[in-house]
């Protein structure tokens, strides 16, 4: 008898009041703090949607719901130039990220260094230093090399990242040692095994990696504000700020723009959603 055809004869606990009052506390707070944590999202898609002389009302729904603020931000700014470059940004930074971490956890995992220790601390160390203390060098060298306004500029200093390393380190860590020594063993070499073999068995990490950093990528703002001088030539979160200006804020097109802006990383998130979960699961991320 297997323990299936046992679980279906055990017989089942009764739910008492007490447990069944625990669960209703339990998912009504669950519920609310949904609510409260959507609430800003809504507030934001009403807001594109509200006419200018309903900008400020506080009721939930506008009586005479328009798509103005959106026209307005398509004609009025390159929104769709914008988010194209902040798409090609994102993507090729989270990329580059992920390979440049997969070579250097590979090589800190698998290679016997004798100052590896050393080497792991100091890129540990290196994530805590914030991007403003190096922004000043990069822009001279990105000055130097040509790449002020475009979106290669954009995205060279972010192609490697300590947090990167570290995370796909830690998984890699994990990854049976057996499995590698095997296929050395039949002739494979250090870039096989790690492509054909380790790769396809960090799907987890790499998809929480990857849209991890696609959401920095793609809510950077200092850098390319420092580095763009066109409006064609920079990302999205510049073209927010265009909207925002000493005379008032025009909230209408603002909160368009905003919503524009979040439909793509909202769409990642629910392509890698279970990738996501099962990774933050399995490395204790929070």
């Amino acid at each position: 008898m297997t323990t299936d055809a046992l679980d279906d004869h055990r017989p089942s606990r009764p739910v008492t009041s007490r447990g069944f009052a625990r669960k209703f506390v339990v998912h009504a707070v669950m519920v609310l703090l949904s609510l409260v944590s959507i609430f800003p999202v809504y507030w934001m898609i009403v807001t594109s949607l509200r006419p200018d002389n309903e900008i400020f009302s506080t009721v939930l729904w506008p009586s005479h719901p328009t798509l103005e603020n959106y026209i307005f931000v398509l004609t009025r700014v390159p929104m769709l130039q914008m988010l194209f470059n902040t798409t090609v940004v994102s993507v090729a930074t989270a990329f580059l990220q992920v390979v440049t971490g997969m070579f250097a956890a590979y090589a800190l995992v698998r290679w016997r260094m004798r100052f590896s220790s050393v080497v792991h601390g100091l890129i540990a160390l290196s994530w805590l230093v914030p991007f403003q203390v190096t922004m000043i060098p990069n822009y001279v060298l990105a000055s130097r090399l040509g790449l002020l306004d475009t979106l290669t500029g954009l995205v060279v200093p972010n192609a490697s990242h300590a947090f990167a390393i570290l995370l796909l380190y830690h998984a890699m860590r994990a990854f049976p040692i057996e499995v590698l020594e095997a296929a050395r063993m039949d002739g494979a070499r250090s870039f096989r095994i790690l492509w054909q073999i380790v790769t396809p068995n960090m799907g987890a990490p790499i998809a929480s990696l990857s849209i991890i950093a696609f959401i920095s990528a793609w809510n950077e703002y200092f850098w390319p504000l420092l580095l763009s001088r066109k409006p064609e030539n920079s990302v999205v979160q510049i073209g927010l700020q265009m909207f925002m200006t000493q005379e008032g804020n025009l909230w209408g097109p603002l909160m368009a723009a905003a919503a524009l802006a979040s439909l793509p990383i909202l769409i990642l998130y629910l392509i890698l959603q279970r990738h996501v979960i099962e990774s933050f699961m399995k490395s204790g991320i929070r």
